[in-house]
């Protein structure tokens, strides 16, 4: 959430004038700028709330959000919302995901074995049809 916040202030500090700024002009071109600004003014908090998620643009719309001056209040309620839907998330499907564990490493161990198998099987096959290819060529 720091980071967040860092950025949202960058935004908020050099406002459009980022895309042109030594250090973010990477992170946002005028054309993504641009882009960005219509989808906050369209769906205003909910870029926020669900872009944080989005790898890639997560920084993009930090700061866009800093550019459009939305409210520090409302940014920071709507990123800790976001951040803790996510933690949820995380802490939900670890959860479920540990009590998994002995059925996932029984199916993968399964899996491995038919793995083995199947490479075995085509090496296997591959090999008897180049010696009956090179028998033929052999006899001719």
């Amino acid at each position: 959430m720091l980071t967040d916040l860092l950025l949202y202030f960058v935004g908020r500090k050099y406002g459009q004038q980022i895309v042109s700024h030594k250090r973010f002009h990477k992170i946002i071109s005028p054309k993504k700028l641009s882009l960005m600004v219509k989808k906050f003014r369209r769906w205003g908090i909910f870029v926020v709330l669900f872009g944080r998620h989005l790898v890639g643009l997560r920084a993009q719309i930090l700061l866009v959000a800093g550019v459009m001056k939305m409210p520090l209040l409302k940014f920071v309620v709507t990123d800790a919302l976001s951040a803790s839907l996510t933690v949820a998330f995380m802490v939900g499907a670890g959860y479920v995901g540990g009590n998994s564990l002995q059925i996932i490493k029984k199916d993968i161990t399964r899996v491995e074995h038919v793995a083995l198998f199947l490479t075995v099987a085509l090496l296997a096959c591959y090999l008897l049809f180049r010696y009956l290819v090179a028998g033929r060529r052999a006899s001719r």
